[in-house]
């Protein structure tokens, strides 16, 4: 299945939570040819997510303080529903459980 382009741009994100990378990196990191990889951070760039900096005449991409922020908002909400599923099935176990110990105290009373 097709990522959407909120998940390429979580995962670009997460990519570059780490470290600055080059864009050849961060395609192989994000599975990602290098054309498809320059639009999304085209628009990252502008929107002030990440920032391209230049070492030893190499384009290097880091995020921004702002880029951090938006990254760990999304891992956070990703982990709360992760967590709101597994309540969700602690829930309906817990609601299984009361069920057969009534059964098995009407049996009780019954062989009385």
């Amino acid at each position: 299945m097709r990522k959407s382009k909120l998940e390429i741009y979580e995962n670009i994100l997460k990519v570059l939570a780490d470290r600055h990378m080059t864009i050849d990196t961060i395609a192989y990191a994000c599975s990602m040819d290098c054309f498809t990889l320059s639009q999304r951070l085209d628009f990252l760039l502008k929107h002030g997510l990440v920032e391209e900096r230049r070492y030893n005449k190499k384009k290097r991409y880091a995020l921004t303080r702002r880029g951090l922020a938006i990254f760990k908002t999304l891992a956070l909400t990703k982990r709360l529903e992760k967590l709101q599923i597994n309540i969700k099935r602690i829930g309906k176990t817990s609601q299984a459980i009361p069920a057969f110990s009534d059964y098995n105290t009407k049996k009780a009373k019954r062989q009385k």
